[in-house]
């Protein structure tokens, strides 16, 4: 399995954040030139449930969390290196202990 890029070169970024639960989850919207879109952000301490459109595929590059994706009643912790993949109409609750996880979070549809 290829190694996940955590440098993008040759890319739009959106200037203006995606700020979500009072800026306690922050991202950017980066646009490749192959017109795939990710976004890379961050979340604080705290528990916090999104939803997709899209199916997405979230890849963890520092810190830790607790994924539990709709439909589950199990809570998957992951740690840098690991990634979860999320149904499109569907959702997850994400719950980071401490410190700040940072994230790539890439659409899949």
């Amino acid at each position: 399995m290829p190694e996940l890029a955590t440098q993008f070169n040759g890319v739009s970024v959106v200037a203006k954040a995606n700020v979500y639960f009072d800026g306690s989850v922050v991202s950017h919207t980066v646009l490749l030139p192959d017109g795939q879109r990710k976004t890379l952000g961050l979340i604080r301490p705290g528990s916090f449930h999104f939803n997709t459109d899209a199916p997405e595929r979230m890849d963890i590059i520092e810190g830790t969390c607790r994924v539990t994706i709709d439909g589950s009643r199990e809570a998957n912790a992951h740690a840098p290196g690991s990634h979860f993949l999320v149904p499109a109409k569907s959702g997850f609750l994400i719950e980071v202990d401490g410190g700040i996880c940072q994230y790539i979070c890439s659409f899949l549809g």
